[in-house]
């Protein structure tokens, strides 16, 4: 007679939720938070010369838009799990090149961090689509920015602190969180996301809707409201720093700017109802002259640093506020058939911002001090506000239901 054999049982990986994804950008906002502020002030120690640093970002940046361009083609070719972990290994080979203390290589660094976040962005962003349902798409992204608050606030001034200690202990402790974000995906078994069936037809590109973006004014000033935005995020968290070391501030100050701009994060649901009660384009356009009056009193209080430091202090409100409000204007405008091609066209603020910011910066640094950057930035607020007087006034209002 022959002993039955014991049942064998399948298992298949757990399907990833919610808290997974905000785990991984947890962990990823404790390699770049760590080095928000560190980067800045190794490139700035580094050259010694803050129109150099303006220069290196702006190469960086139009780096990171041809790169961030190409993604979706090498992801035909490359399997998507090994894409996101090319971004942990560029992550570990930034923080290798920072520890040479090389002038030169120092550069490199921000450039291969500035590679790691876009494949990691675009990647995790694949994957969210793949194994969160729509309706929880708001969930994922509350969960993400809860669990990568405290990575963003405590991050900056901490990094800072380990450079006073020694100057290798941050990159050292951020290889160390890219490891993690590793490790932690292949624990996930994400693989290379949902397999689906072959498609109909060529996959739509973005590019090929440039012509209908340009063609609604309305989503080009969402556009325009959204990198004017950025790039003050850049003067402020790039600019601020090296200003508060060349003004004998403290490099701690600059650190603490940063961090307490991003603590500012916290209070963006209280925001949210505010805009609610008081309006899309009223919120935009007070958000705009109140980043615009702080940039420039920044810029004319440059001989008294701490006037400045405030006043920049200030603004980053002013900045978190728009990142409540700021993209609803475009979000708002755009037809229910083009929401996916649009979305992708509006992603590219983010890089526009990069090219743009380091180079009005690397204009002004040639016959100005850092602190008329500040000046620059309040201008570009001071157009975005002329602009949002164009929004309509009952934006974002819900409309009554006809009985």
């Amino acid at each position: 007679m022959i002993a039955p054999r014991s049942p064998v049982y399948i298992t298949h990986a757990p399907t990833p939720k919610v808290h997974h994804f905000a785990l991984l950008a947890a962990l990823e906002a404790g390699v770049r938070g760590l080095l928000l502020s560190v980067m800045p002030l190794a490139i700035y120690n580094a050259f010694g010369d803050a129109a150099i640093v303006s220069r290196i970002y702006f190469f960086v940046g139009l780096a990171a838009l041809i790169f961030g361009a190409t993604v979706p083609f090498v992801s035909r070719f490359v399997p998507r799990r090994w894409l996101y972990t090319s971004a942990g290994v560029l992550y570990l080979v930034g923080v290798a090149l920072a520890l040479t203390n090389s002038p030169m290589l120092v550069a490199g660094a921000i450039m291969a961090n500035a590679l790691a976040a876009t494949i990691s962005s675009i990647s995790l962003s694949a994957y969210v689509l793949d194994y969160i349902q729509r309706t929880d798409l708001g969930k994922n992204e509350t969960a993400r920015l809860v669990y990568s608050a405290l990575p963003w606030s405590v991050g900056p001034f901490l990094g800072v602190w380990m450079m006073d200690r020694w100057w290798g202990l941050p990159f050292v402790v951020a290889s160390l969180f890219a490891v993690l974000m590793v490790l932690t995906f292949w624990r996930l078994r994400l693989g290379n996301g949902k397999q689906i069936t072959k498609a109909r037809g060529p996959a739509p590109n973005p590019y090929a809707f440039i012509g209908r973006f340009f063609a609604q004014p309305r989503l080009v000033a969402g556009w325009t409201f959204a990198t004017i935005r950025s790039c003050g995020w850049w003067v402020y968290i790039v600019y601020l720093p090296i200003f508060c070391v060349e003004s004998g501030i403290g490099k701690y100050w600059g650190a603490a700017a940063v961090s307490l701009a991003n603590a500012i994060l916290f209070v963006a649901p209280v925001m949210l109802k505010v805009v609610n009660r008081i309006g899309v384009k009223t919120s935009v356009r007070f958000a705009f002259a109140g980043a615009a009056i702080c940039g420039v009193v920044a810029w004319g209080a440059a001989d008294w640093p701490w006037v400045t430091y405030w006043s920049m202090l200030a603004m980053s409100f002013f900045l978190v506020a728009l990142d409540v409000s700021g993209s609803l204007p475009f979000l708002m405008a755009v037809k229910p058939s083009e929401r996916t091609e649009m979305a992708a066209v509006f992603a590219s603020y983010r890089d526009a911002s990069g090219i743009l910011t380091p180079a009005v910066a690397w204009a002004v640094l040639a016959f100005a001090p850092v602190s008329a950057v500040f000046l620059a930035g309040g201008v570009g607020m001071v157009i975005a506000w002329v602009l949002a007087g164009k929004l309509h006034p009952r934006l974002g209002e819900k409309r009554p239901v006809e009985t």
